[in-house]
């Protein structure tokens, strides 16, 4: 592969090709090297899916890597200073993302950026995970669920050689079969739960004292499962799977050999479009669908009248302003949505909107460092709430951290990694899953009702995954 030094993304080229839904070739698609993706369900914030693989150029920082994440950030971004050129005039019509940078943060990189003590994320004792994965794809493929289009778009340093990444990637998806999602049991049997009902409850009622102490606050709890898949069972299976049972708007997975990220992410952590534009969306405030309308209609309104769930949302809000004017200019942060009803397959979420205007000179490497990880799954004060979750909890590793790509043109756009599993294979071929789920802690917590939420918000990948 290249350095990231070495790679120029001027030219691009785009070409249509017969549509077909993303989840067609799904299964095939992640036996392909690096295979990546962003999956979207098709609705207002999900209008486009992307399809990648095949990168030229990637990088990691691994979790005894002495590097700064600034500089290894600045070092991948190397090709956004040829991308005046990058995009034609009408790029209005080009979607957000044509080809970059695709990376993967783990939960751990937000305690390097502060300089906190971390452990490594491993899988059945194997070796620690990175904290940071960085890739080039000079080529993407691009659904539009709304104009029901797909394209093959191709980026290089002349004309020639964004249509030769092009065709090699439309070439690609031609030759991967198309395959029907699969059914379930995908594990040996139920994923098995890491921390009891009760150890869990009792961790919740120690935080409570420590936010009714003045320690904090909020703090987001999380738990894990974990499990094995069946002989044979491939991501593939379970990410086509997860996609036809309930897709969300911020879904993706990113393949890395041995190891595999697959994600039905309902949040974005922060989108960075190329005028400069931020918009934040953090989620804090869960209830279950009801099993019939009228259930579901009082679970909702429940969830909206709920004075705890608001100013835990409001919290986090709060935070994510602050974040955002980091990188901002001043005067430019607004609340635009404030505790939005949102309604998924298994979970109706409060959601709010913080919307900023990038500061000249910061570019999205600059976001990522001044904001991560995202307040929806930390707390706040936001280090406080982190040096709770590191005593309270084993490494998360992708689990709150981020997928995101930076666009050839400097726009960017990112998930928080909640309703995701990580995956990595033994030498026998078999792969090992582990999952989490949690919620923000506050004073008036239950600690019964914030056991059960995790086991709600888990409840779809677990349906996939074990029945």
């Amino acid at each position: 592969m290249l350095p990231f030094s070495a790679i120029s993304l001027r030219y691009v080229t785009r070409k249509s090709q017969p549509y077909e839904a993303v989840g067609a070739r799904l299964q095939g698609w992640l036996e392909h090297a690096f295979a990546a993706g962003f999956l979207s369900d098709g609705g207002p914030l999900g209008r486009y899916s992307y399809l990648l693989a095949q990168p030229i150029a990637q990088g990691q920082i691994a979790y005894d890597d002495p590097r700064e994440t600034a500089d290894f950030l600045r070092e991948a971004t190397d090709f956004l200073p040829d991308s005046d050129a990058a995009i034609t005039p009408d790029h209005e019509n080009w979607p957000p993302f044509t080809g970059g940078l695709v990376g993967m943060a783990s939960f751990e990189l937000g305690l390097r950026l502060e300089g906190m003590k971390r452990r490594p994320f491993r899988i059945e004792g194997r070796k620690p995970w990175p904290e940071l994965v960085a890739l080039c794809y000079p080529a993407v493929l691009v659904f539009d669920h709304h104009a029901h289009t797909l394209s093959a778009i191709g980026r290089g340093s002349t004309p020639a050689e964004a249509e030769a990444a092009r065709d090699t990637l439309a070439d690609l998806y031609a030759v991967t079969p198309i395959a029907e999602a699969p059914n379930g049991p995908f594990s040996d049997g139920p994923l098995q739960l890491e921390t009891p009902d009760e150890v869990h409850e009792d961790k919740v009622a120690t935080l409570i004292q420590q936010i009714h102490a003045g320690d904090l606050f909020q703090a987001n709890l999380a738990r894990g499962w974990s499990g094995k898949l069946k002989a044979g069972v491939t991501p593939g299976q379970v990410m086509s799977a997860l996609q036809a049972s309930g897709a969300a708007p911020f879904g993706g997975f990113l393949s890395l050999g041995e190891r595999c990220i697959l994600s039905n992410s309902p949040e974005r952590y922060i989108r960075l479009d190329s005028a400069g534009d931020l918009e934040t969306r953090p989620i804090k405030g869960t209830r279950p669908r009801g099993k019939t309308p009228d259930e579901d209609a009082v679970l909702a309104s429940e969830l909206t009248l709920s004075e705890k769930d608001r100013a835990e949302n409001l919290m986090i809000v709060d935070l994510m302003r602050h974040d955002l004017s980091r990188v901002s200019e001043v005067g430019s942060v607004s609340v635009t949505a404030l505790h939005a009803l949102e309604s998924y397959p298994n979970v109706h979420h409060l959601v709010s909107t913080v919307t900023a205007r990038l500061s000249p000179g910061k570019t999205a490497a600059d976001v990522l460092c001044a904001t991560f990880p995202p307040g929806s799954i930390s707390g706040a004060p936001k280090v406080q709430a982190m040096k709770v979750i590191y005593e309270m909890e084993a490494a998360r590793g992708p689990y709150c951290g981020s997928l995101f790509f930076i666009d050839a043109n400097g726009a960017m756009d990112s998930s928080v990694l909640i309703r995701t599993l990580a995956l990595e294979r033994d030498d026998d071929q078999r792969w090992h899953v582990r999952a989490c789920a949690g919620g923000g802690i506050v004073a008036d917590s239950e600690p019964v009702c914030e056991r059960i939420e995790t086991e709600t918000k888990l409840s779809l990948i677990r349906t996939v995954v074990e029945d």
